[in-house]
């Protein structure tokens, strides 16, 4: 019996942007420019078909735009689904312990690495009142130290 088709790459896309559609980011700007800016990353990066795809996917389930249901039963590689499990934030659950998990899923750090360079991106941190944007990039630098990811964010 042959396995079912993986989804391509262009319909991870599709799907993606579709799930997160309505959604907006801290300063307002569709959610999807994220999205493509973490794949985007992950390929300059030389990351895999496998993870750009899970780059794509990286905050549906803990966004709530996709059930981790429908993850374990996609036509998804297994390691795509890893990844975007590794990088789901548990409710309540410490910087230590999600850095440990993404540590330990192969894959997972690089698409890791793209998400945080875009999030602590100055231009993007930028138009954040000041007390967010202190927030934000001293949790992004704290989560960089915990996965060993060196100096400035890249772009």
């Amino acid at each position: 019996m042959d396995p079912s088709p993986i989804l391509p790459l262009t319909e991870v896309e599709a799907l993606a942007r579709r799930a997160h559609a309505t959604q907006t980011d801290k300063a307002g700007r569709p959610y999807t420019e994220h999205l493509q800016a973490v794949a985007d990353g992950v390929r300059a990066r030389g990351g895999s078909q496998e993870q750009i795809a899970a780059a794509w996917l990286h905050d549906s389930v803990e966004d709530d735009a996709l059930t981790e249901d429908w993850l374990r039963e996609a036509p998804l590689p297994p390691r795509t689904k890893a990844i975007v499990l590794a990088l789901t934030k548990r409710p309540g659950e410490s910087m230590e312990a999600y850095a440990g998990r993404i540590l330990a899923t192969p894959g997972a750090r690089l698409v890791k690495e793209a998400d945080l360079a875009h999030n602590a991106d100055p231009a993007r941190l930028a138009v954040l009142d000041e007390t967010t944007r202190a927030r934000l990039a001293a949790k992004y630098a704290v989560m960089r130290a915990l996965l060993g990811v060196r100096g400035e964010p890249l772009r």
